[in-house]
């Protein structure tokens, strides 16, 4: 009787091993399939051009920063009787 259980026990445990690795491969693949449909497409180019537009904000917000440090610079040095020299080629 303990020989006949044992196949039994290991042909259950294979197919609870097969269930869940069929489970694991179906979601993989139904995640995939969702992200290259047309509505997952569109959400990552969203994503995407949020990700870009946030890129640009920060780069705008710096140069700002920049350029209201430099005339700070400038003012200061003017203030302070510092000469402007204008190049004229321009």
């Amino acid at each position: 009787m303990e020989q006949e259980r044992s196949p039994q026990v290991k042909r259950l445990l294979w197919l609870g091993v097969g269930l869940a690795v069929g489970a694991l491969v179906v979601r993989a693949v139904t995640k995939k399939a969702r992200s290259l449909s047309p509505t997952g497409l569109a959400g990552s180019a969203r994503d995407t051009a949020g990700g870009v537009l946030g890129s640009v904000r920060t780069f705008m917000d710096d140069v700002r920063e920049g350029m209201a440090e430099r005339e700070e610079q400038i003012r200061a040095e003017l203030f302070e009787g510092a000469t402007v020299e204008i190049d004229e080629e321009r």
